[in-house]
């Protein structure tokens, strides 16, 4: 295997992952021939096919799937190579991978950029936003070096550190702003709104409503706070969203935003990444930078209790 080289394997490894060579092209930013000729010449040099290619999509044969897992372990050690240069290089320069969950990467992510940006002028922030389960697939595959997710995680391999507290707030019709807020019980007998499967702030509002797996199925979805929003402003039900993004969603809809009587739901965000990050100590100090704009983004939407910067 003389002729292997890194690009085989990243791009390889890009196609594992996408299951689609557009796809992968698009994130390795070459071209799908491209891409698909350093493929192809990679599975010349193993002397067998790694990949299925239909139609639309592409399979793994089983070498081509336990390949991957070589493939990917090799390059996350590769990647923690190149970490451990800048760690012993000091203050924190050049790319930083970090993912958030949809239901705070909009409202925190300006913030957080802009901050970074001052503190850390030689940094090059690459955010990304998708499900908790993604960006635990990507932390663990070496694809980002950091996420803000909801805790806990627990997930032996990776670090946590928690950032803030935010409660779950409810928006109902402006119709229904004089009306008293409704407690637990009632509010599992009302038409709730909540975000499609894969969210975990789906998972957390149907925990704390004690909605049944029948009721579960009488839901009504959409596949973002804003969209729930803004379906509460034409009077068809209410939705929980988290604190930090009402000043953000509720502007422009015709709803009532309200506490909960205790105890309110809430929920903690925090950072994590692996363990085995020699970015580690890099990344405790950034956490609390991204603590600090996280608080002064939730200052317009009222109380918010601070677990401070991670140690």
């Amino acid at each position: 295997m003389n002729n292997l080289s890194m690009k085989h394997l990243r791009y390889f490894d890009a196609l594992a992952h996408h299951g689609h060579f557009g796809r992968a092209a698009e994130a390795c930013a070459i071209s799908q021939p491209a891409l698909s000729l350093q493929v192809k010449e990679l599975e010349e040099i193993i002397g067998a096919p790694l990949v299925e290619r239909g139609a639309r999509h592409i399979r793994l044969t089983s070498l081509g799937e336990a390949f991957a897992v070589r493939v990917r372990d090799i390059l996350r050690a590769v990647d923690e190579l190149d970490d451990l240069a800048r760690a012993s290089a000091g203050p924190l320069v050049g790319r930083l991978r970090i993912g958030a969950i949809s239901t705070v990467a909009p409202y925190l992510f300006a913030t957080v950029i802009k901050e970074l940006s001052e503190r850390c002028p030689g940094l090059d922030v690459r955010p990304r936003e998708t499900v908790t389960q993604k960006l635990i697939d990507d932390l663990m595959g070496g694809r980002l070096d950091t996420a803000i997710v909801a805790l806990p995680i627990s997930e032996p391999s990776l670090n946590e550190h928690p950032l803030f507290d935010e409660e779950f707030l409810l928006v109902r019709p402006l119709a229904d702003a004089d009306r008293p807020v409704p407690d637990r019980d009632m509010l599992a007998k009302m038409k709730l709104l909540l975000l499609e499967e894969g969210h975990c702030f789906r998972e957390q509002a149907i925990s704390f409503c004690k909605l049944s797996a029948v009721r579960d199925r009488d839901l009504i979805e959409g596949s973002s706070l804003s969209t729930l929003v803004q379906m509460v402003g034409t009077g068809i039900g209410v939705t929980l969203i988290p604190q930090m993004a009402v000043a953000m969603e509720t502007r422009w809809a015709a709803v009532s935003v309200v506490r909960l009587a205790e105890p309110r739901p809430s929920r903690k965000i925090g950072m994590i990444w692996r363990k085995t990050n020699p970015l580690s100590e890099q990344l405790a100090e950034i956490s609390g930078l991204v603590g600090q704009a996280a608080m002064r983004q939730l200052g317009a939407n009222g109380r918010c209790e601070v677990l401070g910067p991670a140690p």
